[in-house]
């Protein structure tokens, strides 16, 4: 199977992002790639809570998803489309940042809900509350594919190792962390914990990212790391997209997965303790 990360630089503009990533999408099909995927916030990125509740749609009326649904189907590829963020029918009125696998004929089949919110303090003028605006999910996420099976996940996900390791041992071959990472976080955490999550669980690891400086018109901005990559089961970076938008391609061997479990099967090695 050959992916495509698609790596973003978008505003806070969802029509003016959407042409780009279909494009994106395109190029990645017409080089042969038969999954496709995309970052964390693929419709927009905005820091102004007010602009996000004007914009914003539920799942159903979200003229970005119908887009790439369709361009799933007219490419005939396998799509993560990495989060949306929408409106919810929820009682708090906060939004959810859920991730989409589409199949080659547009059609959904799975989502998941961003569980762990980026809720810290970078540096002095960089403070993140997600939580705010967003409910967290609830419920791990697995999806089968004719590739194999994928344990789906979201950028601040990536701290939090016991999810990946319940997805392995659940029968996730290919872990997906579609982000949106700090440019600060991400110079300093994100390759090491990528491949930490692969060689802990033997899963291929692919994350496709935002990157570069994103303007908003009713925000400040921020800036993201970029640098997309896919990390092999045994911890070795297969592509990394550096930090332009584009599209990267790896071609996926699956039977590495069986290969590193073999040699190291730890996910077979839990035992009870106690304390502390």
């Amino acid at each position: 199977m050959r992916a495509a990360l698609v790596q973003l630089s978008v505003t806070d503009d969802p029509e003016a992002n959407l042409p780009a990533t279909l494009g994106h999408i395109r190029a990645a099909a017409e080089a042969g790639a038969g999954f496709v995927l995309t970052p964390e916030c693929t419709g927009c990125l905005s820091s102004s809570r007010e602009h996000q509740r004007r914009i914003f749609r539920h799942e159903e009326e979200d003229a970005t998803l119908a887009a790439l649904r369709d361009q799933a189907a007219r490419s005939g590829v396998w799509l993560l489309v990495g989060s949306l963020g929408l409106l919810t029918h929820d009682g708090d009125g906060r939004f959810a940042n859920r991730s989409f696998l589409i199949g080659p004929d547009g059609a959904i089949v799975a989502r998941y809900d961003k569980i762990h919110m980026f809720d810290v303090n970078v540096s002095e003028t960089e403070v993140y509350r997600e939580s705010a605006a967003y409910r967290p999910g609830a419920r791990a996420v697995l999806a089968d594919t004719p590739f194999g099976r994928i344990g789906m996940t979201v950028c601040y996900d990536l701290r939090f190792p016991h999810l990946y390791r319940r997805l392995a041992q659940a029968g996730a071959e290919i872990l997906t962390v579609p982000a949106a990472f700090n440019h600060l976080t991400g110079a300093a955490h994100w390759e090491v914990l990528l491949r930490a999550r692969a060689i802990e669980t033997g899963c291929i690891v692919l994350a496709p990212a935002q990157t570069g400086f994103h303007a908003e018109v009713h925000g400040k901005g921020r800036r993201t790391h970029g640098h997309s990559l896919a990390v092999a089961p045994w911890g070795e970076v297969l592509a990394d997209a550096g930090t332009e938008p584009g599209v990267t391609l790896v071609d996926l061997d699956l039977s590495q997965v069986a290969r590193a479990r073999h040699r190291v099967p730890s996910l077979g090695h839990d035992r009870p303790f106690e304390g502390p």
